[in-house]
This record gives structure tokens, C-alpha cells and sequence, in this order.
């Protein structure tokens, strides 16, 4: 039996899927879906798995069939990335597009049924590629040099990421022949890749990547990163072409193969070209049966028709070509010995089951753990230690045990008992959620809580990696935040490899982190349902630490984003942390943020000027866009100045964008602020307001404003 007749899909077919019953539960899917889009466009670590995310966003389909009415704007099921909040400044020539999925022998039959219907004849021939799980990018070439290179963004625009994927083996730098084209393809790192890249990053004191996806998006768009982690690439189209000499997508990619660039077709799982849909059954087979040799992970299969004629008659809807269609595998599930089941507690105190493995391949990774989500879960799922258990990774990503063969349970296993008493503290346990917690909460995971609070992106004092951080907290020297703060070179000395020098750097870099703004320090503090974005609202709305501290649940959800749940769990965060708080406080650790936003609701004109220049006559935020480069800031930096200066950052222009600030390299975020006539502010202007802003200078501040802002009503 072929493989895709004997599969059964775990992901809802649109077809059969069932609406949802009201629009709140409509829309509140589709913000799962977006989040989980946004989460899988940018990189990051993966919660959802492919099953779930394909099956929402069925019921979605279903739910905008059944009620048009409720339809939001820029539906997932209308959207490149599912609206996922991928951003871009670099406009693409024609839209990078994304395709629709089909789960089974079945959906492929009616995709290509309904291409022969759109065509009024049958298709010519399809070609069948592997799938690979990485960032869709667009390699720019004129007169045979590579000059750009662009993500897919939004489909309409994507990031200039040319610095690091120009390190892609695959991607060349020169081709054979001078000419001007546009490559599309795949930046991925493979297994042999993953592995430097993890040896490359822990060896740097950082900790490792979770998986290869997020391994090859966060090197792309890394910048000054003192390790250069390796890269790949496979083309999958090109544009450019003169359509007169290559009438075929299976000829076009021979050609660029010619052209030195590796293809999708030299990926060791070739590109057969088949002339009946029969004949992509089988071929899609083939694939899945010979992916875990290929040394990289393929998710599944694209097909597409391979004829320019039927591409070009087939066309394309807002977000997918009709001419072409992704087959999805099903998650690669194998079985093996769960040894045993431990228990481990996070950052915060949350005491997670998880169990230990016998080791086992699973799409080209070796697996010797996997989450078993909570108690209540591994209750559910009737697992032991000794049992033969299922094991897949969620998404290809994520391993976890989804049952035992109960059949072959060993007559001597025995249930599972869940701790009474936090194991690695001995504290009380709360059990009132599904995620248990301990309730001596961060004091129980003094390693993890010093090394979120001194990371790059909190704290940012150098020096200070998980080495040092566990050599301190198994010497007794540091068992919160604060207690950094007391030590000294005399203390520091005795411990491994730290002499006169390395103790008198780190000591040095440990006190000048005291300067840091509010934002910083509430980042660091790792407040739960908080991230650096919140905290630098929470800082920015409130100013100092005891205002903070002093706010109601009523106060805090003043501050955009947070709504009732967010404001209880920040407020009793807040109670749980005063401890630490005020022992960082005595110990001379700013806690106040440089610019006071909110003084502009309370002033004058000419006050809020000074104080928050970004901010309406009214005392709201402007909302602000930043594209392109801006002298001496980072991106990050500078949504933070926007912040600084009172306004609300941005990441795309609308109708409600109050000014976009455009900077060298800015592409159609500041074309689409022209057509719809909101004020543009050079990056030059914009840092020079900056400037004056912190030095106090009313006048120029003023100045600054005037040339680009109206003048108010």
C-alpha cells in the first residue's frame, strides 16, 4: 500500500471542519494562530504543534464560510504567515507567497482535480520537492554578483538579511555567468550544521539552540555575534528569466544549478517530474521514506505544476499560488523504553514531569528526553517507567510522549508518584493550576532566575555566564540578584580561574549594571506574562519603582496590553519580588526610568515637549514607525527611543500611524506613509531629537518637532 493511502490525517480538513459557535471564540483563535505564526516566521521557540495550528486554522476557514460577517481584517486564512506579525522594510519584486496544505492522498487527488478544472485541461506534469523547515528567503543577483538578500517578510516586504546569509553554503557569491535574476529558496542549517552551531554557541556560554529552525533564523538575522554559526541553502524558484528559453520550473532550476547555485533537486532527494497525480503518489512515498537519511528535516512534500503555460493560466489568490500545493507528513512517531520519569523545576518554580528516554532517531534527531507537560497530562496519558511509549516531535520540533503500548506493560511497573514537596528545595508545592509551582517560586531556582536577570538583554553585565553563576551559587556567595552587588575582588578570588584581573572586571561590570534604566531592571526581574516590551511599558507608564509597586490591578491596566489576567499575575509577581526589590534598591540599583512619558498628560504644551515629545496634545501616545537605519541605534533602540521620547512603537504603517521616521535601506513602509500623507521624519532628524531631548535643549527639541510635525489644531 502506498504510504499517503494508509495515513490517517490528525489535522482537520476545512471541508469537514466544524465553525466555531461564537465570534469571541473565533477571534480568540485567531490570535492563537497569528501568535503561533509569529513564533514560527521569527523563529522561535515552537509551542504549538503543526496538528493544532493546521486544525485551528480549518475551523477559522470554516468559521469566515459560515459567518462572512465576523471575518477580521487580514484574516490568517488571507495572509502570508497567518498575519504573524512578521515585519519587513525591503519590498519584494514580485510576492514571496505562501501554499496552501493538503494532509492525505485524498486532498491531493481534489488539488489537483480542481487545477485541471481552473486550467479546462488537464495539467502537463507536476514536479515533487522535499519540504524543508527553514526561512524562506530571496537572493538578489546583478550581473552575477549576490547583492541582496531578503526574508519573506509579509509576502509584500521582508528584512535585508544579506550579511550572514551570504555564509550559506549553496548561496555563492559570484555565479558562473554574469547575469541579472532573482533566487528563491530555503536557509536551514542541517544536522551537521546544528551540531557546530550548538558546540559554537555553548562554547560561548550561551545556552544551546533548541532546534535547527530557530538555530538558522536566529543566525540569520545575528548581528555582532562573536561566533559565526554555519548555514545552508537550497533554491526552490527563480524569477528574471526570459520565459522564452526555459518553459519549464524543471528546466529553470537545471539552469540555476548550472549557475553554481545548490537546488532543492541536489538535495539527495531529487525532483522527479511526473506526469500523472498517481505517479506524485508515489514519489511522495519515496520521499518520506528515505527523509530521515538526508541528514537535514524535511516536513513534508511541495508539488507544483511544472509547465510556465499552466503556472501562468493557474494563477494565484491573495497568499498562495493555485498552480502549486504543500503536502504535510504526519509527525514522525517511533517507539522506545522510557527509563524513568524525573522532575524538573524552572525558573520561576514551575515543577515540570519529564521523561527520561532510551535514546531514539526521530527526523534525523536523537532523542533522550520529552516533555510530558504536567501531572494531570501524564495522568492522562497512562505512561510508566518501563513501558514501551510512543514518541514524536510536535511539529518536528518538540519531542513528547503521546501514550504506552499497554499491551506489553511490564507486570512489575508501577504507577507514577508525583512529588509531595518541591524536589529541588524541599518547599511547599502549589497544586491550585495545571502547572504546578513551588512556592518559594525564583528563590528555589536561584541559578536560572541570575542568569535571566544578568542576560545581554536584561542587566547585560559581561562576564557573568553559567559557569561563574554556578561556581556563585554553589559557593553559598549569591543566592538572588541583590546578593550580586556584594561581592568584591577578595571574594571573588578564590574561586576557579578568577584571579586579580578577571574578578576586578567582573566586579566593575557588576556595579556599573546599577545604572541601568527601570525597564532593565523589571526585565531582569522576569515578571510572569511580562517580556522586554511590557516591562519597558510597565517602566514607562509608571517611572519609578515605587509607583510600580504601589499600583492597583485597576492601575496597572492603564498600561496598553494588559488586561485583567495579566494585571492579577504582574500584582502578586510584584508582592512575591519585594524582597528582592528592596534588597537591590539598598544596595544603590537605579530604579527609576530617564525619560517620565506620562508627564506629558499633566503639563503644558511646551512642558510636554520637553518631556515626552512624542506625545499628542492630549497627553496619548503618537504612534510611531521606524524604518531603516538610524544613526547609532539598533532596531531594538530604536522602538526603545520612540518610547523614551512618549510615543508608542510600531511595526507597520496604517491609516492610525501618527509618523514613520525613515532611515537608509527603509522600502515600503515609507512609500505607503507618502500615499497615505502621515508625516515622515529623516532617521538623521529623529536622532538629532533624540539627542536634544536628553541634553535638555527645549529649543532645538521644538525646533526638530516643527519640520516635520503639523502643527496642532
Amino acid at each position: 500500500m502506498l504510504f499517503m493511502g494508509a495515513i490517517m490525517s490528525t489535522t482537520v480538513d476545512p471541508a469537514h471542519a466544524a465553525a466555531f459557535d461564537s465570534r469571541a471564540d473565533y477571534t480568540a483563535a485567531v490570535e492563537r494562530v497569528r501568535a503561533a505564526a509569529s513564533d514560527y516566521y521569527s523563529g522561535s521557540n515552537l509551542a504549538m504543534d503543526d496538528a493544532v495550528y493546521d486544525a485551528l486554522m480549518a475551523r477559522i476557514a470554516a468559521t469566515e464560510a459560515a459567518r462572512p460577517e465576523w471575518t477580521v481584517e487580514e484574516s490568517p486564512t488571507e495572509t502570508v504567515g497567518a498575519g504573524g506579525g512578521v515585519v519587513g522594510d525591503v519590498p519584494h519584486t514580485t510576492p514571496m507567497l505562501s501554499l496552501d496544505n493538503v494532509f492525505d492522498a485524498d486532498g491531493l487527488r481534489k488539488w489537483a482535480a480542481r487545477l485541471d478544472r481552473i486550467l479546462t485541461r488537464p495539467a502537463a506534469g507536476y514536479t515533487v520537492e522535499p519540504k524543508i523547515d527553514g526561512l524562506a528567503i530571496s537572493a538578489r543577483y546583478v550581473a552575477g554578483d549576490l547583492t541582496q538578500v531578503i526574508t519573506r517578510g509579509d509576502g509584500r516586504a521582508g528584512e535585508d538579511v544579506t550579511g550572514q546569509a551570504r555564509r550559506a553554503v549553496g548561496l555563492p557569491h559570484r555565479l558562473t555567468s554574469p547575469v541579472t535574476l532573482e533566487v528563491r529558496g530555503e536557509v536551514f542549517m542541517t544536522e551537521a550544521d546544528f551540531a557546530l552551531a550548538n558546540e559554537l554557541r555553548t562554547g560561548h556560554g550561551e545556552p544551546p539552540f533548541a532546534h535547527p529552525r530557530s538555530a538558522a533564523a536566529g543566525t540569520l538575522r545575528a548581528v555582532d555575534r562573536a561566533y559565526a554559526a554555519p548555514l545552508s541553502f537550497f533554491a526552490y524558484a527563480v524569477h528574471g528569466l526570459d520565459p522564452a528559453e526555459h518553459l519549464s520550473h524543471s528546466g529553470a532550476m537545471a539552469y540555476v544549478a548550472s549557475l553554481g547555485v545548490t537546488t532543492t533537486a541536489e538535495s539527495g532527494a531529487g525532483m522527479p517530474l511526473c506526469a500523472t497525480i498517481d505517479e506524485v503518489v508515489a514519489a511522495i512515498d519515496t520521499l518520506n521514506e528515505g527523509r530521515l537519511t538526508l541528514g537535514f528535516g524535511v516536513d513534508g512534500a511541495v508539488v507544483k505544476a511544472d509547465t510556465d503555460a499552466d503556472r501562468v493560466d493557474a494563477g494565484s489568490s491573495s497568499r498562495a499560488p493555485r498552480w502549486g500545493i504543500a503536502f504535510k507528513f504526519p509527525a514522525d512517531t517511533r517507539t522506545t523504553t522510557l527509563l524513568s520519569i524525573e522532575v524538573q523545576v524552572g525558573r520561576t518554580g514551575v515543577i515540570t514531569p519529564v521523561a527520561v528516554l532510551e535514546p531514539v532517531q526521530i527526523s534525523g534527531v536523537t532523542v533522550t528526553s520529552a516533555t510530558l507537560h504536567n501531572f494531570d497530562d501524564l495522568e492522562r496519558r497512562n505512561v510508566r517507567a518501563g513501558d514501551t511509549v510512543f514518541v514524536r516531535r510536535a511539529g518536528d520540533v518538540i519531542p513528547e510522549v503521546t501514550g504506552a503500548k499497554l499491551d506489553e506493560r511490564p507486570e512489575t511497573s508501577e504507577l507514577f508518584t508525583p512529588p509531595t514537596e518541591c524536589p529541588r528545595c524541599g518547599g511547599e508545592i502549589d497544586r491550585s493550576q495545571k502547572r504546578w509551582r513551588c512556592t518559594r517560586g525564583r528563590a528555589c531556582g536561584a541559578h536560572e532566575s541570575l542568569a535571566y536577570y544578568t542576560a545581554r538583554t536584561s542587566m547585560d553585565i559581561e562576564g557573568l555566564g553559567d559557569k561563574i553563576i554556578d561556581l556563585l551559587v554553589r559557593a553559598g556567595l549569591v543566592t538572588d540578584p541583590a546578593d550580586l552587588y556584594d561581592l568584591d575582588v577578595t571574594t571573588l578570588k578564590p574561586l576557579d580561574r578568577m584571579g586579580d584581573v578577571s574578578a576586578g572586571k567582573l566586579v566593575a561590570s557588576i556595579q556599573a549594571s546599577k545604572a541601568q534604566p527601570l525597564s532593565r531592571v523589571v526585565t531582569g526581574l522576569g515578571l510572569r506574562m511580562t517580556g522586554r516590551s511590557m516591562s519597558r511599558r510597565l517602566a514607562r507608564h509608571f517611572t519609578t519603582m515605587d509607583a510600580l509597586l504601589a499600583a492597583t490591578i485597576e492601575d496597572l491596566q492603564t498600561v496598553e496590553g494588559v488586561g485583567p489576567e495579566r494585571a492579577v499575575t504582574i500584582a502578586a509577581e510584584l508582592v512575591e519580588l519585594r524582597p528582592i526589590i528592596d534588597k537591590l534598591t539598598a544596595r544603590g540599583v537605579n530604579m527609576t526610568e530617564p525619560t517620565d512619558p506620562t508627564a506629558a498628560s499633566t503639563t503644558s504644551p511646551s512642558d510636554a515637549e520637553t518631556a515626552a515629545p512624542l506625545r499628542k496634545p492630549d497627553g496619548k501616545p503618537m504612534t510611531v514607525v521606524v524604518t531603516g537605519a538610524v544613526p547609532g541605534l539598533t532596531r531594538d533602540e530604536g522602538n526603545e527611543a520612540v518610547e523614551r521620547l512618549g510615543g508608542k512603537s510600531a511595526g507597520s504603517v496604517s491609516k492610525r500611524t501618527d509618523l514613520v521616521v525613515v532611515g537608509e535601506g527603509a522600502g515600503s513602509k515609507a512609500t505607503k506613509a507618502e500615499d497615505l500623507g502621515i508625516p515622515i521624519m529623516p532617521a538623521e532628524r529623529f536622532a538629532a531629537l533624540l539627542t536634544a531631548h536628553n541634553d535638555g535643549d527645549t529649543v532645538q527639541v521644538a525646533a526638530l518637532l516643527e519640520e516635520s510635525l503639523p502643527t496642532p489644531a
